[in-house]
C-alpha cells in the first residue's frame, strides 16, 4: 500500500535562499522515508501562485499545477515559519487557494477533494505564534476535509527578538521538537493506512438532504 507524503513549504524565501522550515521539513522526510512513504515538497514562492479563492485563477497561475499533487497525495503538511506572530503570508495564500477545493467536491457523493487525506503542520520561528498557526491551520484542513490525527504538529521556537534561526541555533538537536516530529511522521503515516482501508463513507449528499427536511 504506498502512500504518498506533501509538503507544501511556506517560507517567503525564493530558491536557492536557505529555509529554516526547508530544513525541519527534511527530518520528516527523513522519517517518512524510514517508513516507506514516499514525500515530495514543494517551495510555494518558488512559483507563480495568484491571490484567490477558486482552484484556477487564470492569466498563468501556477496553483492548478501543485492542487493537482494535492489531490493525489495521502498525507498533506503545511509549513510556515512565523511572522509578527501568524503564520506566513504565503501561509494564508495557500489556505485560501485550498478553500477553492468546495467548488471540486464530487458531485455524486458531495465530498470535497481532501477528503480521505491526513493532515499536519511544522512552524519554524524567533517569535510566540506556534499554537496559534498550528491550531488555525489544522483547523482550517479539517474543513477542507482533512483527517487530522493527534499531536500532528510538530514547531521550533527560538528566542523572542533577532537571532539565530533553527538552523545556526542547532535546532536539529532540540528534544522536543526530534520529538514532535516523530510522532507527527507516525501518527500521520498510521491514520493515512487506515483511510486507505477504511474510506469515509460517501454519504454527504444523504446527510445534506435529511438536514434539509429538518430545516423545512
Amino acid at each position: 500500500m504506498a502512500i504518498k507524503a506533501l509538503f507544501l513549504n511556506c517560507t517567503l524565501k525564493k530558491s536557492p535562499q536557505t529555509s529554516n522550515t526547508r530544513a525541519l521539513i527534511d527530518k520528516a522526510v527523513g522519517l517518512f522515508g524510514e517508513l516507506g512513504v514516499e514525500s515530495e515538497v514543494i517551495r510555494v514562492i518558488d512559483h507563480k501562485v495568484a491571490f484567490g479563492v477558486s482552484s484556477d485563477e487564470g492569466g498563468g497561475d501556477e496553483w492548478p499545477h501543485i492542487l493537482k499533487k494535492v489531490k493525489t497525495c495521502d498525507i498533506l503538511v503545511i509549513a510556515s515559519p512565523i511572522w509578527f506572530g501568524v503564520r506566513s503570508s504565503v501561509c494564508q495564500m495557500v489556505l485560501e487557494r485550498l478553500d477553492g477545493t468546495y467548488a471540486d467536491g464530487d458531485p455524486m457523493t458531495g465530498q470535497y477533494p481532501l477528503y480521505g487525506k491526513v493532515g499536519g503542520v511544522i512552524v519554524t520561528g524567533n517569535e510566540d505564534g506556534a499554537h496559534d498557526i498550528c491550531a488555525n491551520t489544522l483547523f482550517n484542513l479539517t474543513h477542507l476535509g482533512c483527517t487530522v490525527p493527534p499531536n500532528v504538529d510538530c514547531y521550533w521556537v527560538g528566542d523572542a527578538g533577532p537571532g539565530p534561526s533553527y538552523i545556526k541555533a542547532g535546532g536539529d538537536r532540540h528534544l522536543y521538537t526530534n520529538r514532535t516530529v516523530r510522532y507527527m511522521v507516525h501518527n500521520l503515516v498510521h491514520f493515512a493506512k487506515l483511510l486507505k482501508e477504511n474510506p469515509i463513507p460517501t454519504n454527504l449528499k444523504e446527510l445534506d438532504e435529511e438536514a434539509r427536511k429538518v430545516s423545512d
